[in-house]
C-alpha cells in the first residue's frame, strides 16, 4: 500500500473515530470498504472490528460460568489434585475453601515445582490474592486493568457478592483476534481425527459427517448438519466453552477449543457403557 493511500485511510479512519458513537455504522461501512479496496487484509478488519465489539461487551458476556470452573479444594492434598491439574492443563486455578462461593486464593501450576523438588509445600503460602470484579465490567476496561496490575484472572461475583464465574486475560484478547491456540490444540494441516496416546480422539469441528461416520463406524445423520461441529451445538442447545462436557449418542465429548463465535475442536471418548457404538 503506497504512503499516500495509508496516509488516507488513517486519516479518514482518525475522522470518524474522534466523532460520537452515532458513526459507529459509518465506521464499520469505512473499513468494509477498506478491505474491499484491499487497503486492508481480513485478519486486520477482524481485529479491528473485535476491538470495536469488545469495548460494548461486558463480563459476564464471556465469563466461564461457576458450573465450569475448575477449581482446587484447599482441603484435598497435592497428590489428590495434581493429576488434576495435568488432565486439565491450565496455568491457574481458583482455590476453594468449602465451595465455589469461597475462592480464598490462586494458585499457579508452576508453583507446584516446589513440591516436586521435595521442598516443604503448603498450598495456602503459595496463593496469589484472587481478584473479584463485578458481571457488568467492560471488557475494554477490564483488558487495561489486567495489563496495569499483571493479573491474568479474574473472578467474577454478581450483585449479591457470590461467585458467578471466572474470566482471563485470554478470554478477553479471543474477542480481537479470535481463538488463541496452545500446544493442546490442532496443527490445521492435520488429520480431522486423531487418537492420542491415551485412546482418545481429537475431532475437528469442521469435520464432515459422513466422514466421521465412515471412521466411527456410526451414521449420524447429515440432513439438517453437514459438519460434526454443528451436530455437537445442537446437542448441547448452545455454543458451548472451552471445556464443556456432554455425552452424546455413546460418545463422551470435551470441548478443546472454542470462542464466543465457533466451536474448532473437541475431545471425543467413546463411551463403553452405551452398546450402541
Amino acid at each position: 500500500m503506497s504512503e499516500s493511500k495509508k496516509s488516507k485511510l488513517i486519516e479518514r479512519l482518525s475522522h470518524f473515530l474522534l466523532r460520537g458513537p452515532e458513526d459507529r455504522a459509518q465506521l464499520f461501512e469505512l473499513l468494509k470498504s477498506s478491505y474491499e479496496k484491499n487497503l486492508m487484509d481480513a485478519d486486520s478488519l477482524s481485529m479491528i472490528e473485535g476491538v470495536l465489539q469488545v469495548s460494548e461487551m461486558q463480563v459476564r458476556d464471556i465469563m466461564i460460568p461457576r458450573s465450569q470452573m475448575d477449581v482446587i479444594d484447599i482441603s484435598h492434598p497435592p497428590e489428590k489434585f495434581i493429576p488434576f491439574i495435568i488432565a486439565t492443563a491450565h496455568s491457574r486455578f481458583p482455590v476453594i475453601e468449602d465451595d465455589k462461593n469461597d475462592v480464598i486464593g490462586i494458585l499457579l501450576a508452576k508453583d507446584l515445582l516446589k513440591y516436586y523438588a521435595g521442598d516443604d509445600f503448603e498450598i495456602r503460602d503459595m496463593l496469589r490474592p484472587a481478584i473479584f470484579i463485578p458481571e457488568s465490567k467492560r471488557l475494554n476496561v477490564l483488558l487495561k486493568e489486567f495489563r496495569s496490575s499483571r493479573n491474568h484472572i479474574a473472578i467474577v461475583v454478581d450483585e449479591y457478592g457470590g461467585v458467578s464465574g471466572m474470566v482471563t486475560i485470554e478470554d478477553v484478547l479471543e474477542q480481537i483476534v479470535g481463538e488463541i491456540e496452545d500446544e493442546f490444540d490442532f496443527d490445521e494441516t492435520e488429520d480431522n481425527i486423531i487418537q492420542d496416546k491415551n485412546g482418545l480422539y481429537r475431532v475437528k469441528a469442521s469435520t464432515e459427517i459422513e466422514d466421521f461416520n465412515d471412521f466411527f463406524k456410526v451414521n449420524f445423520s447429515n440432513e439438517e448438519f453437514s459438519t460434526i461441529g454443528g451436530l455437537i451445538i445442537h446437542a448441547f442447545g448452545h455454543l458451548p466453552k472451552r471445556d464443556e462436557k456432554i455425552t452424546f449418542q455413546g460418545f463422551k465429548i470435551t470441548v478443546l477449543r472454542a470462542d464466543s463465535r465457533k466451536l474448532y475442536s473437541i475431545l471425543l471418548e467413546i463411551d463403553t457403557a452405551d452398546n450402541n457404538v
